[in-house]
């Protein structure tokens, strides 16, 4: 990532700009072979190449981590205390 590219906070990117799987990696503060990892067991945000490199776009990313959020949440309310 470029700096100033880098500088922009996440939420104020613009959902066509491009990430690499580093720039994947240090956004959601995981390693990179983790990030490798879901893009190889498909369960991460899509990639595509343009090339030989591969990317993702910072809305594709967005949709990952919304998904996952949804995801984490029980189906369920909390029990309520007795």
């Amino acid at each position: 990532m470029n700096s100033t590219t880098h500088d922009v906070p996440f939420h104020a990117r613009h959902d066509d700009e491009l990430l690499t799987l580093d720039d994947v990696a240090e956004i959601l503060r995981t390693p990179i072979n983790t990030v490798r990892w879901w893009r190889q067991e498909g369960t991460g945000p899509e990639f595509f190449k343009i090339g030989r490199r591969l990317y993702t776009t910072v809305g594709d990313l967005r949709t990952f981590i919304r998904m996952q959020r949804l995801a984490s949440q029980p189906v369920l309310g909390k029990p309520k205390a007795v």
